[in-house]
């Protein structure tokens, strides 16, 4: 019993020992740590798709003569340049050239807003009416139209003063004359046109009081054969230097072929006939063209009008010729600088017209509602007045 006893006390002494070792050994070993979990598969971020360019502003010009005219349309297909120049592929522009005052023009101005363009401009004043028509139809687009007096919701007008460039010619005219008689041709009797004759007129006697102003006119802006006729004309009748409101050059070359003076109108017109040329009338559409186009990109756009001239450098009187005496190269750039400081206008009171009434009160400077009004030749013009088509 004895020695059973003492075996069965052995085992249970070997067997605590071994659990204890087991314990001993748990106690001293590293703890397990549970396998990390799988790094998700990198994903590579896409770039974002680039944003569609823009589409290009689409402006369209309405001209009533070519462009190829040397003149009045000329000078506004250098204004639309002017606009291509300045936004490149922000804008796209396109033109139609000779299209007659009318139903014609309703028809093509109708069709630019149709074809998506933006703002259209139409650059003669019988187009007035039918653009006025057509912005009715289409209120998304800006109508713009020159020279004229209507405007809407979306059309607005901008015009020129063309009498500061004549007034400027008118010196030089009374001081390069020899008969005292000077010669204009004329396209319509409007305001514009008469303002411009005028004030030719003006700025003559303003150097030589004896100027008296003969007129005929031709009833067309742009038709350089009746030009011609009228210049030859008026040079039969013994005037020796001539100006015009018609679009081509063809007056400016019947001066020189005739061995007598003229100016350019609307553009530089110097290269044409040069021994007759004393200087050209030119106006300069490109800043304006710019603005509009602008305010319709930046959404300013806002029915106004607008008329710039000689201080906001839409007109100038340039290319004044060597012949030209230096007196009134020295008057001309005086009041040339008197306007672009605003302190000088032409028409200035006392005005009187040719059949001897006044129409503006001594020192009274005209306003434009005066100006648009004109409908008489100042003293010195010879004539009557037809009446408008």
């Amino acid at each position: 019993m004895t020695t059973d006893s003492s075996k069965r006390a052995l085992l249970k002494l070997a067997g605590l020992a071994s659990l204890l070792g087991a314990a001993a050994l748990a106690g001293c070993g590293k703890k397990e740590e549970p396998p990390a979990p799988a790094a998700a598969p990198a994903t590579t971020a896409s770039a974002p798709a680039p944003a569609p360019k823009p589409e290009p502003l689409k402006a369209a010009w309405v001209y009533v003569g070519p462009v190829g005219d040397a003149g009045w349309t000329f000078a506004h297909d250098q204004g639309r340049k002017a606009v291509e120049a300045e936004f490149g592929d922000k804008v796209a522009t396109t033109f139609v050239e000779k299209v007659p005052e009318g139903a014609d023009a309703e028809r093509v101005i109708r069709d630019l807003a149709a074809q998506g363009n933006k703002i259209i401009f139409a650059t003669s004043f019988g187009f007035m009416e039918p653009m006025l028509k057509v912005a009715g139809e289409f209120p998304d687009v800006k109508f713009e139209h020159a020279t004229g007096y209507k405007t809407a919701p979306n059309m607005r007008i901008y015009d020129a003063k063309f009498y500061e460039d004549a007034y400027l010619a008118g010196i030089i005219a009374g001081k390069m004359t020899k008969t005292n008689t000077l010669g204009f041709v004329g396209s319509f009797p409007i305001p514009e046109v008469l303002r411009n004759i005028n004030a030719f007129t003006i700025g003559a006697q303003s150097v030589n009081p004896k100027i008296k102003t003969r007129v005929v006119w031709v009833s067309s802006w742009f038709d350089p054969p009746k030009e011609s006729e009228a210049a030859q004309s008026l040079i039969n009748g013994g005037a020796d230097v001539l100006l015009q409101n018609t679009d081509s050059s063809a007056v400016l070359q019947t001066a020189e072929k005739n061995g007598k003076f003229a100016f350019g109108w609307d553009s530089d017109m110097s290269t044409v006939a040069p021994k007759a040329h004393l200087a050209s009338c030119i106006v300069d559409w490109g800043g304006y063209y710019k603005k509009a186009v602008k305010d319709v990109m930046d959404g300013s756009w806002a029915v106004a009008r607008t008329i710039w001239g000689v201080k906001e450098g839409q007109n100038a009187l340039v290319k004044i010729a060597d012949a030209v005496p230096d007196d009134a190269k020295k008057k001309v750039e005086e009041v040339k600088e008197a306007m672009k400081a605003g302190s000088f206008e032409v028409f200035t009171g006392p005005v009187v017209d040719n059949a001897g009434k006044e129409r503006l009160a001594k020192d009274v400077k005209a306003d434009q509602d005066w100006k648009d009004k004109v409908d008489f030749f100042v003293k010195g013009v010879e004539g009557k007045i037809p009446a408008a088509k």
